[in-house]
């Protein structure tokens, strides 16, 4: 086999695997799966006000389509950090917010659940009276509802959820539908490889 064609296969094989952990469609969720799940993160949850929230998450996982999907989040810090009694970690909610970003960067990326867009609020234009006062906006892709649940399940630990609640005064999360998206994520990455492969036969030859 030639140089070049070692280095085309290379590049698709590896275009392959991206695709393979980038998923996108996967077998729902069944009744039993979700019951679990809910009861499992009842008895562990250390999320404040929680049976309301696991009552909205039972329903976003029993509509389960096995398809990928973006969820996302409106953010409003406290004024102070605000942690449980005997942890001793500063009272700056952006810093707290930092802590709990850097512990959830590992369960999202292993999962392929990437964030697409984050921006802080910079100012206002049309605003009725009574509307929420949100710091910054995330919209976060996941693999699936499956995957979803599973990050729920791995981060929900007291060393990781406390430094979310300790900063954030309030949270709006919903899932979303995307109409029209530029974040072409699997045409970029294989533009990159097939651009990359170009070069290398180039060199090569």
């Amino acid at each position: 086999m030639s140089t070049a064609a070692w280095i085309a296969t290379g590049a698709l094989t590896l275009y392959a695997v991206f695709l393979i952990w980038y998923g996108g469609r996967t077998r729902p969720l069944s009744a039993v799966e979700v019951d679990s799940a809910i009861t499992l993160l009842d008895r562990n949850t250390t999320m404040p006000g929680h049976e309301g929230l696991l009552d909205q998450l039972r329903t976003l996982l029993s509509n389960d389509d096995g398809a990928e999907f973006v969820m996302h989040n409106l953010v409003r810090y406290r004024a102070k950090a605000l942690y449980p009694a005997g942890h001793n970690f500063g009272d700056d909610a952006r810093a707290a917010d930092r802590r709990y970003g850097r512990a959830i960067a590992w369960p999202l990326i292993r999962r392929a659940c990437l964030p697409v867009f984050i921006a802080r609020r910079s100012g206002s234009l049309i605003e009725p009276p009574g509307a929420q006062q949100w710091d910054y906006i995330a919209s976060v892709r996941y693999r699936s509802r499956r995957d979803f649940l599973h990050f729920a399940q791995e981060i929900e630990r007291v060393d990781i959820v406390m430094h979310k609640w300790a900063a954030i005064e309030e949270t709006h999360v919903f899932r979303v539908t995307p109409l029209v998206s530029l974040a072409l994520v699997r045409c970029t990455v294989g533009a990159i490889l097939a651009f990359a492969a170009l070069m290398a036969i180039r060199l090569a030859g």
